[in-house]
């Protein structure tokens, strides 16, 4: 008896079981609940790692860190005490000139290098990939390559170049002059291949028929760039200032590793300063309550960048 059943299985075709017909299986594939399951490894992690520090930091904001003594609320105070603050105006001074200067170095420069660098010649491949060393490059190797350039005595790297045409030595970051221009330009360095990349990809989608259009009316090369390159390029203008600026707002490893806030705080910028009063000084709240203003500033800089464009649009 069992042979025979075994046999009319095997010649009826194998048999679907109870609720795995192919329909149920498709059903359940189409599902909205299905790319969830498949993002939630990620998400838990974000959410663990991430967004729940962040509401511990909002917390820890409110309250005198204590340490074993207990947390003590003090509301608004660790606020009013940092924005009261000589170096957190200072710093937050040097923040937005970093960022500014930052910027606008960065994006003028990766234009320039996108202009030269365009086209579909196979050996621009290699000029381009060595321009785009700098972002690649760990940073705590470009600063300490920097700081042995910056070196201000006369037989220092670049003071030896500046000598050949003339200049005498600069001091570059041991004087609160020059510290913060000399950090600057480190960015510059940094920012200006990656902010190229962009630009490349936006000249790539650039009508060149309007190019024809405009020489054949008579346009220079300037009239072109300014009437045809540029207006084309205004949502990679309106991302990269957006890129741009919350990085210069929030640089640190670079100011950290060249100069630490030195001398005499000319370099000190909000990152390096809520850093010194968190992990040196113990002020774990003070510390706390800057980070949420910094993180309120960038969120209000990326509102008003996108609120712009669309005003534009």
């Amino acid at each position: 008896m069992t042979v025979r059943t075994a046999e009319a299985r095997r010649a009826n075709g194998p048999t679907e079981e109870p609720g795995r017909t192919p329909e149920r299986r498709r059903k359940w594939r189409r599902s909205p609940y299905v790319p969830w399951l498949f993002l939630a490894p990620a998400l838990i992690l974000i959410f663990y790692f991430k967004y729940l520090p962040m509401a511990y930091g909002l917390r820890m904001s409110f309250y005198e860190v204590r340490g074993y003594l207990g947390d003590l609320y003090v509301g608004g105070q660790n606020y009013s005490d940092i924005v009261t603050d000589d170096k957190f105006t200072a710093a937050a001074w040097h923040s937005v000139v970093l960022a500014v200067g930052t910027t606008a170095g960065s994006m003028f420069f990766g234009l320039i290098l996108a202009l030269l660098l365009e086209g579909s010649s196979r050996t621009l491949w290699f000029v381009r990939t060595a321009a785009f060393l700098p972002v690649v490059t760990t940073i705590a190797v470009a600063a300490e390559v920097w700081r042995i350039l910056y070196h201000p005595a006369a037989d220092g790297p670049l003071n030896s170049i500046l000598g050949l045409i003339g200049i005498s030595p600069q001091p570059f970051l041991a004087d609160e002059q020059s510290s913060l221009l000399s950090v600057m330009g480190v960015g510059i360095w940094r920012g200006a291949p990656y902010d190229m990349m962009i630009f490349l990809a936006g000249l790539a989608g650039v009508d060149r028929s309007l190019y024809e259009s405009s020489a054949v009316d008579g346009a220079n090369t300037w009239h072109r760039f300014r009437h045809v390159t540029v207006p084309a390029l205004r949502p990679v203008f309106a991302i990269l200032i957006t890129l741009a600026a919350i990085r210069g707002i929030r640089v640190f490893t670079e100011v950290f590793l060249l100069t630490n806030g030195a001398p005499n705080g000319s370099t000190e910028v909000l990152m390096t300063l809520i850093y010194k009063l968190g992990l040196q000084q113990g002020k774990l709240g003070i510390a706390a309550a800057g980070s949420i203003l910094l993180f309120g500033a960038t969120v209000v800089l990326t509102v008003a960048v996108r609120a712009l464009r669309r005003r534009e649009v």
